[in-house]
C-alpha cells in the first residue's frame, strides 16, 4: 500500500510540475527554436567574418615574406 501511495504521489507531482513548466514558459517551442537558430546563425556568421579577416591578414604576411619585405 505504501508503494502504491508513493507511486501515485510521484505521478501527480510530476504531472503538476509539467503543467507548471508549460504555463510559465516564456516562449513556445517554435519561438524558442527560431531564437536558438537565429543566435546560432549569427555566431556562425561572426566566426566566418573573423576567419576571413585572419585569412586576409595571413595572406598579406605571406605576400610580404615572399617579396622580402619586413612584416610589422
Amino acid at each position: 500500500m505504501r508503494v502504491i501511495n508513493f507511486v501515485a504521489g510521484f505521478l501527480v507531482g510530476a504531472a503538476l510540475a509539467a503543467i507548471a513548466v508549460l504555463l510559465t514558459a516564456p516562449q513556445s517551442g517554435g519561438e524558442l527554436q527560431a531564437e536558438i537558430r537565429a543566435r546560432f546563425e549569427a555566431m556562425l556568421a561572426e566566426g566566418r567574418k573573423a576567419a576571413a579577416a585572419r585569412r586576409a591578414e595571413l595572406e598579406e604576411k605571406l605576400t610580404s615574406l615572399k617579396a622580402g619585405q619586413p612584416t610589422a
